[in-house]
């Protein structure tokens, strides 16, 4: 397995610092050492308090790694003071191993974080740095370049390049979005200002650069990599506390596992489902969906393609399982998800008076709506739902674990069945199916 290291300050926050680089390392596969320089006491709010580790200590740390672990590249952030720095860049010449600087200076949510003149902070170190990561109020401080647009970028990036450095990326979240890379010739890294958090953004920009240096991709390519993936941490920031929102670089990673486990838990009920009547199944066909974790569109909704219908004497799925495939019995899913986050999945099947008692014998809270009671030029599974929910939560019930839809003129009458996942839908079916044996 790859390593790294960062050598950065601790955010007690959580939010930045050496905890957003090794949550940054292990969520794009790499394994993540930590030399800490300082240890700041600090929340959302801003900085309290800094205490600077020893020269010594922060030496140590770093040989200690060196001496066991293969470090492919290092990050660093936090570096405070020039003793520390100088001592870092000592260590990181006896060691050929590409670096990538994010000269940490201010905390997002307020208070200095170097003491001292960065330009004398970062000297020893830039002729090592195979690349430095300024935002635009870091480069200013570096280049002493006052910058309002993309040409004033483009001039700090040359000042801080003279200084050293292999290149240069004075990145633009506060000002366009758009990055300037520049190594000898100019690269634009196009992106736009996106809502969300940024607390912890610049260290997550650079640390992913660490990384897709170290596994041997150009700095340019590693610098559009890691762009993508602090966009998608940003877009998926959290509030933890009362200043700005804490980036999240395992978003998109969990986001992608839910879709794949999800695709696996309809899978599962399908298998499940094989065997029950086939008199359950509607004329039209039936689906069974389920939705991810904070649904709000059919995309984010998986079902059989080709829904699941009669053949011969058998039930069978026609077409795969796929996101935004039902819109029927996913529209019912998200209409419920607006009442109960939990209730992310659904199946139709034929309505009858016997599977109404089924569901009551098994003790299942049941609910049903008219479509005559559609408001005018409305005709949607959503608005039904969603109203039979509505008047369950009024009279105290909670979301039922039955909707019955009577039908209407070209509507065939159907039964939905809901529940927290794919599998438990697809048991619920089956305890119906043997009910009405």
């Amino acid at each position: 397995m790859l390593s790294v290291m960062t050598v950065a300050g601790s955010d007690s926050g959580g939010g930045a610092g050496v905890q957003a680089d090794t949550r940054t390392f292990a969520a794009l596969g790499v394994h993540g050492t930590s030399v800490v320089t300082a240890v700041t006491s600090q929340n959302t709010l801003g900085v309290q308090d800094v205490y600077y580790l020893p020269v010594d200590t922060v030496v140590a740390q770093m040989n200690a790694v060196f001496t066991d672990i293969d470090i492919r590249s290092i990050k660093t952030g936090m570096l405070a003071t020039v003793e520390i720095a100088e001592a870092v860049a000592d260590v990181l010449s006896q060691h050929k191993v590409p670096i990538v600087v994010d000269p940490v200076m201010v905390a997002e949510a307020g208070g200095r974080l170097v003491m001292g003149e960065p330009k004398e902070v970062l000297a020893r170190l830039l002729p090592e740095t195979a690349v430095i990561t300024p935002n635009i109020r870091e480069a200013e401080a570096i280049s002493g370049i006052a910058i309002h647009n993309i040409d004033d970028m483009k001039r700090a990036a040359c000042e801080i390049y003279a200084l050293g450095p292999k290149s240069v990326i004075v990145t633009g979240g506060h000002l366009s979005g758009t990055d300037v890379l520049y190594d000898g010739s100019f690269q634009l890294l196009r992106g736009k200002l996106i809502k969300g958090g940024t607390h912890g953004a610049g260290c997550t920009f650079s640390a992913a650069m660490a990384v897709f240096i170290a596994k041997g991709y150009p700095v340019n390519q590693s610098a559009l990599m890691a762009k993508t993936f602090v966009t998608d941490a940003i877009r998926n920031s959290e509030h933890v506390g009362s200043g700005p929102g804490a980036v999240n670089q395992f978003a998109a990673t969990l986001h992608r596992a839910e879709r794949y486990l999800t695709l696996l838990d309809v899978e599962a009920g399908l298998r499940t489902i094989k065997a029950i009547n086939i008199d359950l199944i509607p004329e039209v066909g039936s689906n069974l969906a389920m939705a991810i974790s904070g649904a709000k569109k059919l995309a984010d909704v998986a079902a059989v393609k080709g829904r699941i219908v009669k053949v011969g004497e058998t039930i069978t799925p026609v077409g795969c399982v796929t996101f935004g495939a039902s819109r029927h019995v996913g529209g019912a899913i998200l209409a419920a998800l607006n009442h109960d986050a939990d209730m992310k999945s659904a199946m139709n099947l034929r309505y009858s008076d016997e599977v109404i008692r089924a569901c009551q014998e098994l003790n299942l809270a049941t609910k049903s709506f008219e479509r005559r009671e559609e408001p005018q030029a409305t005709s949607t599974i959503e608005w039904d739902i969603a109203h039979a929910i509505e008047r369950s939560l009024t009279q105290g019930t909670g979301v039922p674990d039955v909707i019955c839809d009577r039908g209407s003129v070209g509507k065939e009458a159907m039964v939905l069945i809901l529940g927290h996942s794919a599998q438990q839908v697809a048991d619920t079916v089956v305890k119906i199916s043997s009910a009405l044996r």
